[in-house]
């Protein structure tokens, strides 16, 4: 004897649910017509559907959801790279706050995973020579990437290079060229 179909058992038990929660709309969405919603109130139909052994149903898959769905995966494990690689690089609460709307506590919890040791205090700020090579490699970086001063998402990923090739406290990067934009200086 063949066992009844596992497609059916789902979709008849996701509508039974759909009804006891009052989503009437949600059964309808799947195909249900008035004859066939009747029909589930009765326990003896409601086997039959179930313990059918062929489909009386069909899947379709949404391909252009399906991709979105698969691409979010792929934003949010970039995502935490980047939060990551941000605080091994010293930037401050604030940055990734602003950035990626994480509070303080998850900022602390992220940087406990990471093994960072806790930071009391700003920052020292540039001495002349690392002000001047930041400028020269920022502004270097700025032409040859084409980036748009008041772009912040690129902008930050080039200050997140400058501050690991410049072996500097990604905040101080950071404030130094937003204060540089801010002054016009460019």
């Amino acid at each position: 004897m063949s066992s009844p179909h596992p497609l059916n058992q789902a979709v008849i038990a996701q509508a039974l649910n759909d009804l006891r929660n009052g989503q009437l709309r949600r059964c309808k969405a799947m195909g249900f017509g008035e004859e066939e919603l009747e029909a589930l109130k009765h326990p003896a139909l409601v086997s039959v559907l179930v313990n059918a052994t062929v489909s009386w149903c069909s899947v379709s898959v949404n391909r252009e959801v399906l991709k979105r769905l698969l691409s979010q995966v792929h934003d949010v494990e970039q995502e935490i790279a980047t939060v990551d690689r941000m605080l091994r690089l010293g930037a401050s609460t604030e940055m990734v706050s602003h950035f990626y709307g994480l509070t303080h506590q998850e900022i602390a919890l992220r940087r406990d995973i990471l093994g960072l040791p806790k930071r009391k205090g700003r920052h020292p700020v540039l001495d002349e020579a690392q002000g001047i090579a930041l400028w020269k490699h920022w502004k270097a970086g700025v032409g040859e990437r084409n980036l748009a001063l008041d772009d912040d998402l690129p902008m930050l990923g080039l200050s997140m290079d400058l501050a690991e090739s410049l072996t500097l406290p990604m905040s101080v990067v950071w404030a130094s060229i937003r204060n540089w934009i801010d002054e016009g200086l460019v």
